[in-house]
This record gives C-alpha cells, structure tokens and sequence, in this order.
C-alpha cells in the first residue's frame, strides 16, 4: 500500500497533486433503531452507485468502496464469546479496525506497537480478531496489494468515563501512527478506532463490499446509521486506505482550496491550545497526515475538532461555511456565526458533497457552490436515505413522505439521540443562537474604514518625475506597461482585453530580465472540479480579509484579539497609512525593509533575504501582529528584493518557526503592478498589499493629462477595482470562491526555478524542470537597478513584450517569420518554405519543447512497411479554432485542406454558416468535419449537428483554461452574429464550466 507522495517520481509527474470524485450518501432510522435492513440498504446502495466508480483493466480492481456504521453489538457478542471474554456493554465495548501490511516481516512488530500503546493509555485489549474475508472476489491489483485486515477489541477501563473514552481512543490511535512512522513500519492503517462507529472499507467495486466482508451478510450485524462511499479517483493511484468513508465522512468532489487549507493548517499546530488535551495535544501532531487524499485531509481536521470538544455539526459548519458574506437577507445571528468561525479557519470549498456521522448524528451537506448533487427521501417509517441522486433503494413510492435536494451551502442531519430529523434552519438557528457570536466579533473585529476616515492621503503617491522614473526603472516597469495596462486599468476599472497567444520566450529562456512572478504559472481547475463564473456566481464570491494575529482554532469564547477587517486585500494609500500608523496596545504594526546591497551584487541577494525573516521573527516577537514587508525608499545603493521572493520567504521562515498565525503580513511593494503580481502574493502568503509605485505612476498620469476626464481618486478606485476583479477571475479559474482559502494556498507551478529556491521560499510548489537560481534572479533585478541609477535615464524601456518591438522582447512570430511565410504561400515556392522552416528551426528557444529533441526508436522500418501517405493523413485534425478568433478565409481554408487530404477541421465553438453544409464543389469542401458543442452553444442547431462527421463536446476552455473565451464586441460583426446566432457588437464570453457535465 503505497500513498500518493510514495509513488514512484516522474520528471513531469507528481503524484501529490491528485483528486477523486465519487458518489456517497447515507441511510438511517431517525428513531436510532438498529437493524440488519438498515446494512443492507446500504450497501444496495453503494452498489447501485457503482456507475459513479471506476474499474481497473482487469475489470475486478474497482478505486475503493466502503461503509461506515455503528459498531454492530450483537455480531461483536459473539466474537467476545469466542474469544472466552465476558461480555462488554454497549459504549465500553471499543472495536480497531487495521489493515497491516501483506506479507511483511514487521507485522508483528507494528501489532506488538499497537498492544504497547493501548497499555500505556490504560485500554484494555481484549483480544484480536481476524476479520472474515473472501480474497477470492478481488481483481488482481487488489489481491496483490491486500492487507492484512484485524480487528482489536478494546473495553473502557474503569478510570476513563464513557464521555472520555472516544477521546483517548483517538490518542491512542495517533500515538500508534507516530510509533509505525518512527520505526519505519510502512504499509499499516487504521479505517477506524472507535467505541461508536466501524469502516469496512476496500479497494474493491462496490458489489464486491458484501462478498468480500463475510460480517456484512451476518444477520447480528444490526445498525442504525450507514454511510456509504463508492470512488471514482481522477489520474490518482488507487489503494486500500484512500477507499472510503474515512472515520467520519465519505466525500463526492474535490477540495480546490486543499492546498492552502493543509498549509494554514500546519503553521496553526505551533500555537494550538486546548483543555480538552493539556499537554497530550503535540502527540495529535501532524493534524493532517502526510500522502492522504483531499478527502482524508478535510476527514484529519473534522477528527480534531470533534475530539477536542466541538459538536459534530458544529464543526461541519465551521469547516464547509455557507456563502455568508453577500447574503443581506441572512440571519444576523446566524451571519454572525459564520463571521466568528470565519476567523478561526478558512472554508474547505470546491465541489463537495459530504456524508457524515459520529455515531449518534448522521447528516450531509454541500459546499457554498452547490455543485455536486445531494438528493434526501423520508420514509414512512422514519427511514431517510440520502444519495447523489435518486434510484438507489427501491421503495414504494407511496411510503416516501418526504423528499427534497440540498441546496448551496445546506446542510441537513439526523439526530437518532434525540430522534429527530434536522433541516438546514434548523441547524444553523440552534448553533448560531447557542452563543454570543455577534458580540465576540464586535468586541474583536475593527473595521479598516473606521481608521481611514480622517487619515490624510500618503505622502509617497505625491512624487518628483526623476525620483519616479528611477524607482520605475529599478522595478521592471516599461512604457509598454504603462500604455497597455495600467492606463486602461485606471481609466475603465478593468483589465484590458487582448487577442491570445504568447509567443514570447519562457522566463527562463529569455535574454531579457523578467519579473519574478513570470516564472509561475496559475493551475486552473480541471473537468470533475469545475471553475466558476465570477461574475454570474457574484454572490458566493468574496475578497473579505482580516489582518492581525489570528484565534485559536480548538477553542470557542471571546476571541480575545484586535483583528483589522477589510473587504479588500488591495489597499488605498489611506487605508495603508492608517495601518502603518497603528500604535494601538492591542494591535501593533512593524515595517521591514526588502532591499539588498547593490555593492555587493548577486551574493548580497541571499544574505539579505536571511535577513529579512530573522527581523520578521524579531518583530513578531515584540508582539507586532501585523508586519508590513516594504522596497520603499530604493536607492543608488539600495536594490529592492522582489516582493514575491521576500513575502514567500517571510511567510515560510514564520510557518518553520511556529510564528505564523501570530501575524498576517502586508506587502508595500513597487514591483507589483499587474493582476497576476498580485495573485502571486496572495497565494504566497500577503493578506493585503499596497502597490504604491502603481499609484505614483497614475498620479503622474493624472497630472499629464492621460487620463482624460478621470481625477487621481476616481483612478485609484478604477485601479483598485479592475484588480480585485482580476483576482477574482484568478480564483475562479481553480473553482475557489474565498480570497481565505486562496491565500497561501500557492496554487501555481513554478517554471524555471532551481530546487534550492524552490524549496526555500517556495516549498510544496511544483517546478518540475529546474533552473535559475538565487545568483540569476539577482542580477535580473541588479540589471534594472543600473538602468536606474548608473547613467542619466530620462524614459522607460520600450517595452516589446505585449507587442513586438525590435529592441523588445524576442517574439516567435517576428515579421521575419511572419514575412517569409507569406512569400512561401503566395509563390507556392517549396525553396521559399524552406527558408521559412530554416528560421523557424534556428530560433531561439521559447518554449519547453524547443529543448527536446526526437529520441530514436530503434531501426528505421523498411518503406514499403509503412502505410501510404493517404491512411497516415486520415489520422489528423485541426485544433478547433471558432470563426470570429480566425477570420472567414482563414477558417474556411483550413476546412478546405483538410477535407483534400481527407483529414479532419474542427469548427470550434463559433458555429458555421449553413451554407458550408452542402458544397457543390468537392475539392473546395468548406465544411468542417469535426463540430465543436461547448458551453457557449454558439451556432448550435440540429442542422449543425448533423452535418459533422465527428462531434466534439468541449468539458473546459483551452485556449483561456478555467476562465473562459471572449470574443470582444467590437469583432462580431452582422456575420458572425449570424452564425453564432447573437446580436451583432455584444460581447461574447464562453462560460468556464460546462454545466451539463
């Protein structure tokens, strides 16, 4: 048994960057009766959601299945007696599920390891049990990996009272991790370790559960509550532990936050406190244990919590949070509620549909998005089963009293305690009324407007041209910047658009110094956790941002801390200045300056870096609770170290430190000044941030007369604005809703980076190929510095990024390339193309396949072995590109080449002119083989259907991942409205998700 991070590496692989979607629900009696029916209408279940599973080659292997139920008393009686053991009441009677590795010399060493741990929490085992199974119905990937499964007996001892027992169970189990993990024992697991609740759980397929557990069909196994779980793991290497449920939930989705939650998580367990464990709480340590799934993450934190005294409600709602923050007609009470949590813990969100239960409580809910189906019937004789969708029990329709769905951010619960069925009010109205959430958010919470109100405007955006030229020369900025995106941005307050394609060189690969950020690459969510629309699905969005240390996560009371709130992380300059004037008893603020030595040239970048964290410890040893991370006041002798580098490197020095949470950390920074600057410091680590060179540069712009009718405050806002909404964009693309659980969540691959940067500032980063270090990105910046301060500047760079420039950036398609096609199509002259193909193949490197080269197969296979060029050519097809991203002739030849040599075009998603349908001339065939339905539906009909040869449904955008396409207004013209069936001059933008997956 083999966990994600213990698969073997691949240079362009990690494992750990893994995901699963599956179907899950539960059945229980409201009246908490247990019965044999209650089992077995689970597991029908579970196997009637098998089509939401999957199944290996050898058509047996399925990605795990499982159930979770009360421990059955009447089926362990008997093993009690067969054991010779006196019988043990139910709630003392405790039951170890454990898988313990196959065929391997330390299993009696990890079983000795759990007997010694039980003495030494007091538990009294009784004996073990070996688990009846039948090997014989498993698929040869399962039988090759199957454990060895025993159940450890365990009755409460008399110095431990019935409330106490769960807990100590809970220790005892992590004590005996750790044990394995100190003694290098791979291989074991423990499904469940509980007086309450069992997992029978396999890699198996969903049929094979009751086969294969000879318990399940026993007529003594009796329950009141089955949660069950069939998965479906995407790209993820199957095994028996990652089967669910896990011990107190089954999940169906992906957690898109999963990064940043793990991280927030680890630097948390420094500063956790709890009476519940007193001094016990390091041995719970790690709080998520390592190579687990997103589920089994999401299951480690609930575990926590619960243990350490929250209901399990409570903590469901704490940890997967309604979308309270754009909701006015909420509950204040039960807003409240969500505010207070709030700043306890980030949400886990992304798609998820969650069965729970604690033994007594069984429920569900989903994430604020919705986006997995949860569907709940009542029975007449108070049964209710839960499901991703309907069909799972055959029942009478007339014996069901009840039904209904759960909506966004919904939760619903059983509680066979008190015999009751709970709906979504309900719930939140109990929780949110039982303590004076409101008042301890208003005793803590400070808004940030309250300080600005009266705080003059920051000296530092009032500045003489050469000090700003000199600063913008020393940050990277060009005119090209200047002109192409921060005067649109301040002018319309928004992003400007432009048409795709980068056919510049990587960062790595580039002869001209680039910004840090340009070495990162944003993830974006993948077909099974869709991203969002930010601006149709405003209302689960939000930028919401506290800054100051943050509360004790295992504890619930006043929180006994000045917090700053915000609704924004980007800062105005007097939202800044009040910040860094804060002088308060309760909430201090620091400033540490990011700059280095230009003396002492690229050595000087490391040493000041360690500098910087330790002064950062230090100020957060004085009690500074917010820490301003500051490049103000470059120099001739002073470079600024990039933003991005000093925030990610603060921001881990603090985590190793078991500092983190005492402080949230502000950037004041020149080198940021586009959105995807920002979003980098986001997810690194910066709860806010304070562009001020950005706002120097409008200013001048303003004051020059750029701007038009726009004053300086109305262009700040505009900047301000068209960032945020870039932001949000940004989060979307991975299906992340909160800017919470986006920060820190580093949610970007690194492309040119060395190991030894990687892993110091930017550690759990993918950077799969290497590259530039510390010395590099240095002289990048030193280059820049010079340009600034040795020698008279008197303008910016060109620029030549965005848009080719001779002195400028390299671009693939410069107009030598571009001229020497031209020619070569129009002479039809094969000694012109290859003058073409000559300067292609001696360019530059610019992208990562330039440095590839074609690894020979072995012998050349004889010519008449190989297939005439006509079969060969029927194998290929086009990319689909819409009419409207290429012109009609454009479009059309390439649907006429293609059909001549009897390969494919694809339409793309802009739909085509019927008239293409039914050519009259066969060598001039327009029509597209290959009709692309994405979620715009562009074009759509049933004409256009038929007319394909081939139909290809888009899941997700591939030329704007996770964001969608856009077609300006101003390109669609009378035709192209025509065809795509829209109004002419209206923008057309092509939904992220398609919904209909």
């Amino acid at each position: 048994m083999r966990s994600h991070d213990q698969q073997p590496p691949y240079p362009l692989y990690q494992p750990a960057y893994e995901h699963d979607a599956c179907g899950t629900g539960f059945v229980a009696s409201i009246d908490g009766i247990a019965t044999h029916q209650i089992l077995q209408w689970g597991i029908g279940c579970v196997c009637n959601v098998t089509h939401r599973g999957a199944v290996s080659a050898d058509a047996k292997t399925g990605d795990g299945a499982g159930i979770l139920t009360n421990i059955p008393h009447q089926l362990f009686a008997k093993a009690l007696t067969q054991l010779g053991a006196s019988p043990v009441a139910p709630g003392d009677l405790a039951v170890g599920m454990v898988f313990f590795p196959h065929d391997s010399p330390a299993r009696p060493r990890a079983q000795a390891l759990v007997e010694r741990e039980l003495r030494a929490r007091r538990i009294t085992l009784i004996g073990w049990r070996d688990v009846p199974v039948e090997p014989s119905v498993l698929g040869e990937q399962a039988l090759q990996t199957l454990p060895v499964i025993r159940q450890a007996l365990m009755s409460r001892p008399a110095s431990i009272n019935a409330s106490d027992f769960e807990r100590a169970l809970f220790l005892a189990r992590r004590r005996i991790e750790r044990a394995w993990e100190q003694e290098g024992l791979h291989g074991g697991y423990i499904p469940s370790f509980s007086s309450r609740t069992i997992v029978y759980k396999g890699l198996l397929v969903a049929p094979q559960l009751q086969q294969f557990y000879r318990d399940l069909s026993d007529p003594d196994y009796a329950t009141s509550i089955v949660v069950f779980h069939q998965r479906y793991s995407t790209n993820t290497f199957p095994n028996w532990f990652l089967a669910q449920p896990f011990r107190f939930l089954g999940h169906n989705g992906e957690i898109n936050t999963l990064q940043g939650n793990r991280n927030w998580m680890r630097a948390r367990e420094a500063e956790l406190v709890s009476k519940a464990w007193g001094k016990n709480l390091h041995e719970l340590l790690p709080i998520i244990q390592a190579g687990g799934s997103d589920s089994m993450s999401l299951d480690n934190v609930l575990e926590l919590l619960v243990a350490s005294g929250r209901d399990l409600l409570h903590a469901m709602m704490m940890l997967v949070p309604d979308a309270w923050q754009n909701m006015p007609e909420m509950d204040e009470k039960v807003k409240a509620f969500h505010q207070y949590h709030a700043l306890l813990t980030e949400p886990w969100d992304g798609p998820a549909a969650l069965a729970f239960t604690d033994g007594a409580i069984v429920g569900a809910c989903l994430d604020r998005n919705g986006l997995r189906p949860a569907r709940y019937w009542v029975t007449d004789d108070r049964i209710v089963i839960m499901a991703s969708e309907v069909g799972v029990v055959a029942i009478d329709p007339s014996r069901i009293v009840e039904k209904g769905r759960l909506g966004p951010g919904h939760i619903m619960a059983v509680d066979t305690t008190r015999k009751r069925l709970l709906s979504n009010a309900e719930i939140k109205r109990e929780y949110a009324s039982s303590k004076p959430y409101g008042d301890w958010v208003a005793e803590s919470l400070i808004p940030l407007e309250t300080l600005v109100n009266g705080t003059p405007i920051a000296e530092d955006v009032l500045v003489d041209t050469p000090t700003l030229l000199r600063n913008q020369l020393a940050c990277g900025y060009t005119e090209e910047e200047l002109r192409m995106i921060i005067e649109p941005m301040a002018k319309a307050g928004k992003e400007p658009v432009w048409s795709m394609g980068d056919d510049v060189p990587l960062s790595v690969l580039s002869s001209k110094p680039k910004a840090l950020a340009t070495y990162f690459k944003q993830l974006f969510a993948q077909v099974t956790n869709p991203p969002i629309d930010p601006i149709r699905e405003e209302l689960v969005m939000s930028l919401n941002t506290v800054l100051g240390a943050r509360p004790n996560v295992l504890e619930e009371g006043p929180l006994g801390k000045r917090l700053l709130f915000t609704t924004s992380p980007v800062l105005l300059p007097q939202a800044f200045a009040a910040i860094r004037s804060l002088r308060r008893s309760d909430l201090t603020c620091a400033t540490v300056a990011i700059h280095f030595e230009a003396s002492q040239g690229p050595e000087g970048l490391q040493r000041a870096l360690k500098r910087v964290c330790e002064q950062a410890v230090k100020e957060v040893d004085r009690g500074a609770a917010i820490v301003i991370l500051s490049d103000h006041g470059i120099s001739a002798s002073k470079a600024p170290i990039p933003s991005l580098l000093a925030t990610a490197a603060v921001h881990h020095h603090l985590i190793r430190t078991g500092r983190r949470m005492k402080t949230t950390l502000v950037v004041e920074a020149g080198d940021v000044h586009e959105v995807h600057h920002v979003a980098c410091l986001v997810g690194y680590g910066a709860s806010a941030l304070y562009p001020y060179l950005a706002y120097q540069t409008i200013k001048t712009m303003e004051q020059a007369g750029r701007l038009g009718a726009v004053t300086f405050d109305q262009a700040l806002q505009h900047y301000k604005k068209a960032v945020e909404q870039g932001l949000l964009k940004i989060m979307s693309k991975m299906g992340i809703s909160t800017v919470g659980s986006y920060r820190g969540a580093q949610i970007f691959e690194a492309v040119g980076l060395s190991d030894e940067v990687v892993q110091d500032c930017f550690p759990g980063t993918p950077s799969r190929i290497g590259g530039v270090a510390y010395e590099h990105l240095a002289e990048e910046v030193l280059s820049w510095h010079r340009a600034a301060f040795q020698g008279s500047a008197t303008a910016l760079q060109a620029g030549g990024f965005y848009a080719y420039r001779r002195d400028g950036e390299y671009h693939a398609f410069n107009p030598e390339m571009v001229r020497h096609l031209q020619q070569s199509i129009k002479l039809g002259d094969y000694d012109t193309y290859k003058k073409f193909a000559q300067a292609v193949n001696s360019r530059p490197p610019t992208a990562l396949r330039d440095l590839l080269d074609i690894k020979p197969l072995g012998p050349p296979v004889p010519l008449e072995e190989v297939e005439p060029i006509e079969s060969i050519c029927a194998r290929f097809a086009t990319a689909s590109i819409s009419y409207g991203a290429l012109s009609l002739e454009a479009h059309q030849t390439m649907a006429i080449a293609m059909n001549r040599l009897g390969a494919k075009s694809g339409s793309g998603e802009g739909g085509e002119d019927p008239a293409r349908y039914h050519p009259t001339d066969p060598s001039m065939n327009t029509c597209s083989a290959i009709k692309q339905i994405a979620s715009g539906r562009f074009g759509v009909t049933p004409e256009y259907v038929m007319s394909a040869k081939e139909l290809e449904i888009k899941m997700a955008q591939g030329s704007k991942p996770g964001e969608g396409g856009q077609l300006p207004g101003h390109k669609v013209s009378p035709d192209i409205a025509r065809v795509r069936h829209t109004i002419a001059g209206i923008s057309l933008i092509s939904p992220p998700p398609h919904h209909d997956i």
